[in-house]
């Protein structure tokens, strides 16, 4: 509970909010479908039924063999069931088929999976039926939509399903499955609570002096908002390391040509992804790939060897390669040690000097001419002997990369990450309020004021769970889902 503006109690308003959504959902609850697994070959296929008419449907539908009715409105909650779906007096699949009644279910509506066979032909077929007798085709993140609308999950839990479902590596499904589970949740309304507890405080000192005294508060204020910025500051800096070891680093290998940054990426690879001769300037465009070294993804591009030449192609290869090499954040800088060093050399290391780099010393198993020393003498940065010839030298390339930008985040990644490029952002603005209320006390403002920039601050934390969050922002979330989901 906390002080209302008259001095008085009043109850959170989190559970109006929940009753308000649940409101909207009744206004507007029409029954969905969707074929919920991979639209491909599989021995298994489901097609996913949420909303009011979701058994009465399958009563229409889901028969024996003979064709009796199987009346699943009946058959008690989270039970499955085997029969057939027909169209009409037409037997289409051999199914099961399971209940779920509402809110036991991850829309908390009645709900309906039919797991028939996973033809494609058939999972379409099947969907047609539920459709014809009463569903509609539900819209991409309809299921994970309602989920949030009826109060089940929050803004933050709806978002990392879909992260979920997109992780591509161990850290990213840990760390997602966490915010499924509430993690980021609990953080945001800890802050919350802290937040609201003292704007109602100034409200009712404000309306009540009588009996709320506000001598001496603004320092006790400022020690308190001091620690609600630290806190958020560290789920910023988190985000940092947790984006890039879920999403990838963006990473460019550049070099002179000829050095062997193709042999490189399909030696990283296992594949032969890039093209690779003895012809100098082979590589023109850049080539893509996304690969795991360890816990790392790196979403690396293979670019064209900068150097000086006349070739108008080749010329624009290059200008390319210095575009993308300026945009990266991390930056692998390919150099034949066979080979002395150039003047091409020179220009490569004035455009990179200043990112994020890692020398990679190639053709190690040939005669070398080129140290370690030599490029200490231009660039500060890690430096890997390999040869993708004898494939030599990934596990170096590995550690420097941890070292460079995950130095004990990956021995200690059970904390909260906040990676949702949405909810980083509404974090930059909750920081940016604490810091104008520090200002105002510093300032020795009104204490009015203090309660403005708090209550921007408490309602930025809102947007990130989807207190108060408008129709337009959940649609543009949601549109991003798979269907089925």
């Amino acid at each position: 509970m906390y002080f209302s503006g008259s001095g008085e109690y009043f109850i959170p308003l989190l559970p109006v909010f929940l009753a308000i959504k649940l409101w909207v959902m009744t206004m507007d609850n029409d029954t969905i479908a969707a074929i919920a697994t991979a639209l491909s070959p599989s021995g298994i296929g489901i097609i996913r039924m949420s909303g009011a008419e979701s058994f009465s449907i399958t009563d229409k539908i889901f028969k024996t063999k003979s064709g009796k009715c199987l009346n699943i409105s009946s058959k008690p909650t989270h039970t499955i069931h085997y029969g057939y779906i027909y169209d009409g007096d037409e037997a289409v699949d051999e199914v099961l088929v399971m209940k779920m009644d509402g809110p036991r279910s991850y829309t908390a509506e009645d709900t309906i999976e039919i797991n028939c066979h996973g033809g494609p032909y058939l999972m379409k077929r099947v969907l047609d039926i539920v459709i014809k007798y009463g569903a509609r085709a539900a819209d991409p993140g309809e299921f994970t939509k309602r989920a949030f609308m009826n109060g089940r999950i929050d803004l933050t839990e709806a978002e990392s399903v879909m992260e979920l479902i997109s992780s591509k590596n161990e850290f990213a499904r840990r760390n997602s499955l966490r915010t499924l589970r509430g993690s980021v949740y609990k953080i945001i309304e800890e802050l919350r609570e802290k937040i609201l507890h003292e704007t109602a405080f100034i409200e009712a000192a404000l309306d009540d002096p009588e009996h709320y005294d506000l001598d001496g508060y603004p320092p006790k204020l400022r020690k308190i908002v001091v620690g609600l910025i630290d806190k958020v500051s560290g789920l910023l800096e988190n985000s940092g390391s947790g984006k890039l070891l879920a999403d990838g680093i963006q990473t460019v290998i550049v070099g002179k040509p000829n050095a062997g940054k193709s042999s490189l990426l399909n030696m990283l690879l296992g594949e032969e992804k890039a093209i690779v001769t003895d012809v100098a300037g082979t590589t023109r465009d850049a080539v893509e790939a996304n690969l795991k070294l360890g816990e790392i993804v790196l979403n690396i591009v293979d670019t064209a060897g900068i150097r000086d030449t006349d070739d108008t192609v080749e010329s624009i290869g290059v200008d390319k390669s210095k575009k993308l090499a300026d945009e990266a954040e991390l930056i692998l800088y390919v150099i034949d040690s066979s080979v002395p060093l150039d003047e091409n050399d020179k220009e490569i290391i004035d455009i990179i000097s200043g990112h994020n780099v890692i020398v990679i010393l190639n053709k190690s198993d040939l005669e070398t001419v080129v140290s370690e020393e030599d490029i200490n003498d231009m660039l500060e940065c890690p430096i890997v002997s390999a040869s993708a010839k004898d494939e030599k030298g990934i596990e170096e390339l590995k550690n420097s990369v941890e070292k460079m930008f995950f130095d004990g985040v990956l021995e200690h990644n059970d904390e909260v990450y906040i990676t949702n490029k949405r909810q980083i952002e509404s974090l930059k603005n909750v920081k940016e309020s604490l810091k104008l209320v520090i200002n105002s006390i510093d300032s020795q403002m009104s204490e009015d004021l203090f309660s403005i920039d708090l209550m921007d601050a408490y309602n930025c934390l809102g947007s990130i769970i989807g207190e108060d969050t408008d129709d337009d922002l959940a649609d543009k979330i949601f549109s991003d889902f798979c269907m089925g989901k």
